[in-house]
Formats: C-alpha cells, sequence, structure tokens
C-alpha cells in the first residue's frame, strides 16, 4: 500500500479490544483456523505446507524475518473482523480525524497566490467522505485514488470551509510528510 492506505489500515486496527498472538506458532494456527487449511496458509505466506504444518506443531518457534513480517501483517488483517467492520461503519457515519503535514497544491483562478505550500492540519472529514474513504480501501483501490478522496475532503472542510468560501478550489496533496487518520 501507500502512506494513506497504511494509515488507514493502522486506524482500523487501532480499535482492537484483544492484541494479536505474539508468537510465530499461535499466529500460523490462527491463520490457518481462518483460512481453513494449511495449504492455503502456505499458499498464502509464500512457503511450503509442511512448514506451515511445523509451526502448528510448535517444531519451529522463529520465523525469518522476512517471513514473521508477512505472518504479522497476514493475521492483522483478518484479526477481529467485526471490530474492524465496526470501526468502519462508525467512520462512516461520524467521521474521520485526519492529522497530516503535507504540501497542498491548488488549482485556482488566474491571478491567485494560492502557491503550494507545506501545511500542518488536523481536520475531522465527515462521514460521506469518510465512507468513501473506507469503502475505496476495501475496494483494493490504489494510493493515488486514496489521495484523491482525502484532498477532496480536506478542501471541502478546511480550503472551501464547507462551501462558505473560495469556490471552485481544487485541492491536490502533493507531497506527504506524515499523515495519520483518527476514527
Amino acid at each position: 500500500m501507500g502512506i494513506v492506505g497504511d494509515s488507514l489500515a493502522r486506524a482500523v486496527q487501532e480499535a482492537f479490544t484483544r492484541p494479536i498472538p505474539k508468537s510465530a506458532p499461535a499466529q500460523m494456527r490462527y491463520l490457518v483456523r481462518q483460512l481453513k487449511s494449511t495449504r492455503a496458509a502456505a499458499d498464502l505466506l509464500g512457503v511450503s505446507q509442511r512448514t506451515v504444518e511445523r509451526y502448528v506443531k510448535d517444531q519451529i518457534k522463529r520465523p525469518r524475518a522476512d517471513l514473521a513480517q508477512r505472518l504479522e501483517d497476514a493475521v492483522r488483517a483478518r484479526w477481529q473482523p467485526r471490530i474492524q467492520a465496526q470501526a468502519k461503519k462508525r467512520a462512516a457515519s461520524t467521521g474521520i480525524t485526519v492529522e497530516t503535514r503535507a504540501r497542498f497544491g491548488f488549482t485556482a483562478a488566474p491571478g491567485s497566490t494560492d502557491d503550494a505550500r507545506l501545511r500542518r492540519l488536523t481536520v475531522t472529514l465527515p462521514g460521506p467522505i469518510a465512507d468513501r474513504l473506507v469503502r475505496a480501501q476495501d475496494a483494493g483501490a490504489p494510493e493515488q485514488e486514496l489521495r484523491a478522496i482525502t484532498a477532496e475532503g480536506l478542501g471541502a472542510v478546511y480550503f472551501r470551509d464547507g462551501g462558505r468560501r473560495a469556490h471552485g478550489l481544487e485541492v491536490e496533496i502533493t507531497d506527504i510528510d506524515y499523515l495519520d487518520f483518527g476514527l
């Protein structure tokens, strides 16, 4: 993913009520249970089925660094799916808080002084835009589309102030220093 996609995934994972399993064998058992077979877990992680079986039986306890990361990412993506769904539903109704430091470029009327510059913003995107953002991520939208939706939301709320000023101003995020979402 990218900066926006990863940050949105972290925000949803902050809603977890229990921590993910710590040890590699426990993570592997959870993944096998979720995928319903050792073959499916092996295909997902890019290892042999026998390797997965060894982790499940506690014969192997410490994976290589790259496998450990893939395993943790796979478990984290599937951990507490109902809690994740509730967090996304809550975000769609109440909105998402965005904290960012980024360079914003504008398309404005000729002669305007709206030059691109680094800005630090903390803004709550309204429910409809938050819903579009979450649905786009669930559908596997590319990073550029997620950035465009975020820029559109920031433009509507912060720069156009809900339609009270800067009519016709189109906002574009050109450079992100950091970006955090909060549900």
